[in-house]
């Protein structure tokens, strides 16, 4: 076992060991990748301002999300296909998210249901949900997650329709994949990801099949996915799902100051400033660079998150340095799943955790809620002028 030190030593072990479709659905963008690449990039443009002869001694890294105790204030991120990166991926995620006292979000596209883990853990989790055009289906989904204890509720705002993946199409990543004969080949190659796949059932999107009105197997599960999106989702029917719901609300999605408005003035509990991933719309500004703005624009009304582009510690100290109250990390815990099940995604969250802890003390603090633009050097043209 090589030494792990860095996400991007858990990342070249995932590429290992996953399939490629697999690899290649996490690590993949929308149309040039031109967002998805600068979602990380524009990190690298912020300087972090070293201060010396300070008190570095009792270090705190404990915070608050939307009125939960955690850790550190980070959160696992919805990732559809997580039980596809490793056999029961979701369950395994949410383990090592539940040990290390940060919150889990379930995505609606996940390959083990809600109650699958909800069996496997003993404190709530978080669902994210997809509006879909199939009211039945959405008022079932969220009932079962109440059910289930889910804290939280993280409603998607960005994907109302499907940004086109190339890597996806040429791979054959449909609902079910597609086995083309390279696509068999590759899977033949990972014999690891293909023996825990063969001890488990949980192979199918376990949110869906059996709960979705005509979608009964695998089979008949493409065409539902494909046409279910809901494109009429509105802020009236945002504010109609905050009604049913009646717990805590995220939404997630937010790139823009108005929309960020509107998410407070409707009184959910905290949006993510978050492009997807690069996953929707390519061309989009790095979720980074809009931050500063957003959280200017709602000030204290609602809590400002931020997901896209996180690789690391120091990652996570510009974003809180920047007015994000927490962060959500998704390609950096998958890395560690895919590479080595649920101890992998604890050691992405112990880099992590020691990457902010160190870099907070050589930036002269000693609480991560302290932190503030007075710890980074900031290009004074980084949020650009946009006409």
């Amino acid at each position: 076992m090589p030494v792990i030190t860095t996400i991007d030593d858990l990342k070249r072990l995932h590429k290992r060991r996953a399939p490629k479709m697999f690899y290649d659905y996490a690590e993949s963008g929308s149309w040039t990748e031109q967002t998805f690449r600068e979602n990380s990039t524009d990190f690298d443009l912020i300087r972090l301002r070293q201060r010396v002869a300070v008190d570095m001694s009792d270090r705190s890294t404990a915070a608050t999300l939307i009125g939960t105790d955690v850790a550190m204030p980070l959160a696992l991120a919805p990732v559809g296909l997580t039980g596809m990166q490793c056999a029961d991926g979701e369950i395994k995620a949410a383990r090592a998210a539940e040990k290390f006292g940060v919150p889990y979000t379930l995505s609606t596209m996940s390959i083990c249901s809600i109650e699958d883990v909800a069996a496997h853990t003993t404190q709530p989790f978080w669902f994210q949900l997809y509006v879909m055009q199939d009211e039945e289906f959405v008022d079932n989904i969220i009932a079962r997650a109440k059910k289930a204890g889910c804290s939280a509720l993280v409603l998607t705002l960005d994907l109302q329709i499907l940004g086109q993946r190339h890597k996806d199409l040429k791979n054959g990543l449909t609902a079910p994949p597609k086995l083309t004969i390279p696509t068999m080949i590759n899977l033949a190659t990972k014999w690891h990801w293909g023996l825990g796949m063969l001890q488990t059932k949980r192979r199918f999107f376990g949110n869906i099949v059996g709960h979705a009105k005509g979608v009964g197997d695998a089979s008949s599960l493409s065409s539902w996915t494909n046409e279910q999106f809901d494109l009429r989702l509105d802020w009236d029917k945002i504010a109609k799902l905050k009604e049913k719901w009646g717990g805590k609300l995220i939404l997630k999605g937010i790139l823009d100051a108005e929309d960020a408005k509107k998410a407070a003035a409707i009184g959910a509990d905290a949006i993510i400033v978050s492009n997807h991933g690069g996953r929707q719309l390519d061309g989009a500004l790095s979720a980074i660079r809009v931050l500063p703005s957003i959280a200017a624009a709602v000030g204290d009304r609602i809590e400002v998150h931020m997901d896209s582009g996180i690789r690391s510690g120091q990652d996570m100290l510009k974003a809180l340095a920047l007015g994000a109250k927490g962060v959500h990390i998704g390609r950096a815990y998958i890395y560690g799943l895919g590479a080595m099940g649920e101890a992998g995604v604890s050691k992405a969250l112990e880099i992590i955790h020691k990457e902010l802890d160190v870099t907070m003390a050589l930036c002269g603090r000693r609480d991560v809620r302290a932190l503030d633009r007075d710890v980074l050097l900031v290009p004074q043209d980084f949020e650009g002028s946009w006409a």
